[in-house]
């Protein structure tokens, strides 16, 4: 709670700036963590998807008998 309390106290100023600083450090990750990935080799590919997709579950309908 007091990190809260914290936030409280700090003018109305300092809360949008600290609010725009966390908003544009979200939109860079954003932005570049594919091409960190990229670089790093952790692009999954095909076989890696296709392992996904069968570890999945799958979900089918029923038709309901009408009364």
């Amino acid at each position: 709670m007091a990190v809260w309390q914290w936030y409280k106290n700090i003018t109305p100023k300092t809360r949008i700036f600290i609010g725009l600083g966390v908003m544009a450090y979200a939109g860079a990750g954003m932005l570049l963590s594919d091409q960190v990935e990229e670089k790093l080799g952790l692009v999954p590919t095909e076989q890696d998807k296709e392992q996904l997709r069968t570890a999945l579950p799958q979900i089918t309908t029923v038709e309901r008998e009408k009364r």
